[in-house]
């Protein structure tokens, strides 16, 4: 479902890239958490990257965009 390996599965729960909660000897995967780990939804971490992002561009080449927004 997610496309990728059980073992990189484990590897991001361990690292806390995916949210999951262990019962027993399993691990779950909330539902609602579904559509930000497949990539339907920005999440607010990837909202915050791609805002600094914009901020710096603008930043270092605000006058390039200006410059180019008027042809």
């Amino acid at each position: 479902m997610l496309g990728i390996s059980r073992i990189a599965v484990f590897k991001r729960i361990k690292s806390g890239k995916l949210k999951a909660r262990k019962i027993g000897r399993a691990f779950y995967i909330e539902r609602r958490d579904l559509p930000e780990v497949l990539g339907v939804v920005v999440g607010e971490k990837e909202k915050k990257n791609i805002d600094e992002a914009v901020t710096r561009a603008v930043k270092q080449y605000g006058e390039t965009f200006r410059l180019l927004g008027k042809e």
